[in-house]
């Protein structure tokens, strides 16, 4: 209880200055009608358990136990507040809950696929909230025919995401695995890491999409000595531009063979998906590094695999998968040269707390009738953001 009472004392502090972290704090929502009408409302959390780590930190809040903190104060304004992590097939406890509730809140780290047919038998759904960045596990098109709204708290994650990638691509290229495995083994052979450990220093780095995260890990590679390039719909400011000292690629296929190292950073859409497949990967650098905290279904899932147990792709790293949580028998568990995790990139203790105040927040407005922030719509009567377009 105690942990719970210093969260939610966290999460209000935090929501009272919301609008000011819009930059920095992030969630999905759907909303059938704009806003809400009164009364009791039914709340379901889908969320990963957090067993025997919930009570270890007052702040992990990003849990099933943890539930974003927020329980005491819906249930002291009425609302039922059911929080699961069984999200998966007909007997599931979302899919028990979904005729009848109001909100539905989820997370791209445990994502509840919203589906057409779940939107259709969602016949109360006011409101669809994702604690995270990207709205790709929502059908957008369905939502958008439905009438319903699709917004999120843009940036909640995106500093926690840029440092993981900067991390992964450190990894990467010091081939730092082989020699934690060997340290945990107890075998010693210099030569096994040697042979293809590099600086970074020097390299090309190029990232595919230059929005929040990807001009976050551009500044943070400038004191690198890279030499960084960027592909985007849009070019970033001049001004930035030339701080950063990176250079805009119009064209993507003509970017990607100049990269030693490929960072992906654009939204899970129609045209990302299934991007990076056999003909783009063969088209690469031989040896090239590739790091993805963006979504897993931007690659052809076999034809990394394929190109790790070649060599054509030298190391791949990411924190995420398709589908979520990733299969026993994923081929990217068994890839060599891979240095994967579970989605944990943007859902630090710091990164919990954004998007657990961003939640209450727009909770808040939902229930008090109020707009959410305009840069925060995915989805507005009926028309997409124009990154999902």
């Amino acid at each position: 209880m105690a942990m719970k009472r210093a969260a939610s004392t966290l999460i209000t502090s935090a929501s009272s200055t919301i609008s000011s972290l819009s930059s920095s704090s992030a969630s999905s929502i759907i909303t059938r009608n704009l806003h809400a009408s009164g009364g009791k409302k039914k709340i379901v959390g889908v969320f990963y358990k957090g067993n025997e780590y919930a009570s270890s930190n007052p702040n992990f809040v990003g849990c099933v136990e943890g539930g974003l903190g927020i329980r005491e104060w819906l249930e002291s304004q009425g609302h039922e507040y059911i929080v699961t992590d069984d999200k998966e097939g007909l007997d599931s406890v979302l899919e028990k809950h979904i005729p009848d509730l109001h909100v539905l809140i989820s997370t791209p780290f445990h994502p509840a696929y919203v589906t057409a047919e779940r939107i259709k038998k969602a016949k109360n759904l006011e409101l669809l909230l994702t604690a995270g960045i990207g709205s790709d596990h929502i059908d957008l098109n369905a939502a958008a025919a439905a009438g319903l709204t699709v917004a999120e708290v843009t940036g909640s994650n995106t500093v926690s995401v840029a440092e993981d990638e900067l991390m992964r691509i450190l990894i990467l290229t010091r081939n730092f695995v082989p020699g934690y495995h060997q340290a945990i083994t107890g075998d010693w052979n210099v030569a096994g890491i040697a042979h293809r450990a590099y600086d970074l220093e020097g390299k090309t780095v190029g990232t595919v999409g230059a929005g929040r995260i990807g001009k976050l890990l551009l500044q943070r590679l400038k004191p690198f000595n890279v030499n960084l390039l960027y592909h985007d719909r849009l070019k970033i400011e001049p001004e930035l531009e030339k701080e950063l000292g990176a250079t805009y690629e119009e064209d993507l296929d003509a970017m990607l063979p100049k990269c030693d190292i490929i960072v992906i950073n654009t939204p899970l859409t129609e045209k990302t998906r299934g991007l990076f497949d056999k003909n783009r990967i063969a088209k690469l650098k031989k040896g090239v590094l590739i790091v993805n905290n963006a979504r897993g279904a931007i690659m052809d899932t076999q034809a990394v695999a394929d190109a790790c147990s070649s060599g054509h792709i030298a190391g791949y790293s990411g924190d995420v998968w398709f589908p979520q949580p990733a299969p026993k028998d994923h081929p990217w568990r068994y890839m060599p040269n891979h240095a994967m995790t579970p989605h944990i990139s943007g859902t630090t203790i710091d990164a919990q707390l954004r998007y657990a105040a961003g939640v209450k927040d727009m909770l808040e407005r939902h229930f008090k009738g109020e707009d959410f922030p305009e840069q925060n719509y995915i989805v507005k009567q009926g028309e997409l953001a124009s990154q999902y377009r």
